[in-house]
């Protein structure tokens, strides 16, 4: 009988294996950009080519803890906060240089950095977007003055606790982030006309609803 039953099993477990597994779904967002945003884009800008058109490429989040190294267990919890929020482990980030008016050595922990592409990336951004920017207190817009010159553009913000993924009793300290979108486009006009198009909530600028 135990012979029987075993046999059972690993048919079982092989007619699983066997199933071809279905393929994990296209962020919405992705499909957004590619039927929605880059065709108004290429008629914005003129753009004689397709690849022209600017691509969101990464979204980074960074944390700067000035006390890591005092309290590991705070850094723990940054860590923990951020694999939370972006469905990916960040890596610690450490001192470059000694500086002794901070206490500071090189090689101490001061903080943490996640770097999200391809898919994770798509569905960080729908979520901050269509979720986490309506939590933000007295929000009137993002500013338009925030991009570095080479289409890139970033954002601070002051509490982690606007990420719904967030939980009040589990915070350990409130902290701020950095976020930065970095795109493929080199101006500064064309990198905020492609995260305008995308959704993103800018001060002096209609809205763009998705969905």
């Amino acid at each position: 009988m135990a012979k029987k039953k075993q046999k059972k099993e690993e048919a079982a477990q092989q007619e699983a294996q066997e199933v071809p597994s279905a393929p994990p779904p296209v962020p919405r967002l992705s499909v957004y950009y590619k039927e929605n945003v880059c065709p108004k884009l290429m008629k914005e800008f003129d753009f004689a080519n397709p690849h022209q058109i600017p691509r969101l490429e990464k979204i980074t989040l960074n944390v700067g803890l000035g006390d890591a190294q005092k309290n590991p267990k705070q850094l723990d919890a940054v860590v923990s906060e951020l694999s939370t929020i972006c469905g990916q482990k960040p890596v610690v980030t450490r001192a470059k240089k000694a500086i002794s008016n901070f206490a500071l050595r090189t090689g101490v922990p001061v903080g943490a950095t996640v770097t999200l592409r391809g898919a994770i990336m798509w569905e960080f951004l729908d979520r901050f977007i269509s979720v986490t920017v309506p939590r933000i207190r007295d929000f009137r817009g993002f500013s338009t003055s925030s991009m570095d010159g080479r289409g890139n553009y970033s954002i601070g913000i002051k509490e982690q606790m606007v990420f719904p993924e967030i939980g009040y009793d589990k915070v350990e300290k409130i902290h701020g982030m950095d976020i930065t979108f970095v795109t493929s486009a080199q101006q500064d006009d064309v990198g905020l006309a492609l995260l305008r198009e995308l959704g993103m909530p800018f001060s002096g600028l209609t809205t763009v609803r998705i969905g």
